[in-house]
């Protein structure tokens, strides 16, 4: 399995006669389908791929409740707002978990905090485009949370087991988010005139963003090929967004709604849909810091750091003072 690896995706790839013993072992595991823990041996490589990839997914869930938590106030019912703050909620949730799995790596969510308002870790490229109508929560619970699952279903079989095992009920509950999107869009789209014109405009700003977030195409991806002998993903980036397009296009047709691309057909002799290439200067450009809504994001990131700063300091005096009095931490 391995070795039709390298040879079908290079990318530096380093092939099984060139490993030593250690290595060797450690690959044949992941071959086998073992799950790694924190406690056993690790390349240092897979230590750090799973950091980023771990680090970036928590950061994600946490930002990506900020163009979500602008509409609890505003959402169009009582219903609708309690529904509303318990996915935020859940985001919350999702974040923590990944923090914690990411920890049981060597590095703090501390850590992993100041890398991201250092802008040496990165979140999800989707999170820097602006809600504009209560339509737009539906696009995101419909759109972004699908792709979302599509990217993460797969993971529950990752190699490392505290990712795999926090990804079973992540992706629980991202399936009651993706739901929730599709039942706000087929209200609206059922709707007033005015309301399916704005489900429609959703639909067209989040189209091309959504596919942006199974990342670039894989012969321009560095991290895929290693990631995947690793099985650290088990799916590449072009596999996963040509499932999401099959699987959402009769979704959006089911909606009467209109994906925004020319270029989509039905190709009958794939048994796929035929797509354009989302834009990906515009993709390298948001996740350079460059979106509509990077600064945005990220201050507001950076003023809850600092606010939560005292309640920081004021846990680790506490802990430190137990320490020292020689009271084993509850």
């Amino acid at each position: 399995m391995y070795a039709q690896m390298v040879k079908s995706t290079g990318h530096g790839v380093k092939p099984l006669d060139e490993m030593d013993p250690q290595e060797r072992a450690f690959q044949e595991r992941i071959d086998a389908g073992d799950k790694i823990e924190p406690k056993d041996w690790m390349p240092d490589g897979y230590r750090k791929n799973l950091i980023r990839q771990i680090g970036q997914h928590a950061h994600s869930e946490i930002v990506g409740q900020l163009p979500e938590g602008n509409w609890i106030t505003r959402a169009p019912t009582l219903e609708r707002k309690a529904i509303l703050l318990a996915k935020v909620q859940d985001e919350a949730g999702h974040g923590l978990y990944l923090y914690c799995a990411a920890e049981t790596l060597g590095v703090s969510r501390d850590e992993l905090t100041r890398m991201l308002l250092d802008g040496k870790m990165k979140y999800s490229s989707i999170f820097n485009y602006p809600t504009l109508t209560w339509a737009d929560m539906g696009a995101v619970g419909w759109l972004v949370d699908g792709a979302a699952i599509m990217n993460q279903v797969p993971l529950q079989r990752t190699s490392y087991g505290p990712y795999a095992r926090a990804m079973v009920r992540i992706c629980k509950e991202e399936s009651f988010h993706q739901r929730q999107g599709f039942d706000i869009m087929m209200k609206m789209a059922n709707g007033t005139d005015a309301q399916k014109k704005m489900a429609q405009d959703a639909l067209n700003r989040f189209w091309f963003p959504s596919l942006m977030m199974f990342g670039p195409s894989d012969k321009d991806s560095v991290h895929s090929a290693q990631s995947m002998a690793w099985r650290i993903k088990m799916n590449t980036n072009d596999e996963l967004r040509q499932k999401f397009v099959d699987q959402t296009v009769p979704q959006a047709e089911y909606l009467g709604l209109t994906v925004p691309d020319p270029d989509l057909r039905w190709n009958d002799e794939t048994g796929q849909y035929d797509f354009s290439e989302p834009n990906w200067d515009e993709f390298f450009d948001v996740i350079s810091g460059n979106g509509p809504c990077n600064t945005e994001r990220l201050n507001t990131r950076k003023q809850a750091w600092d606010d939560g700063a005292w309640v920081r300091d004021g846990m680790l005096a506490h802990a430190a003072k137990r320490k020292s009095q020689g009271i084993a931490a509850q």
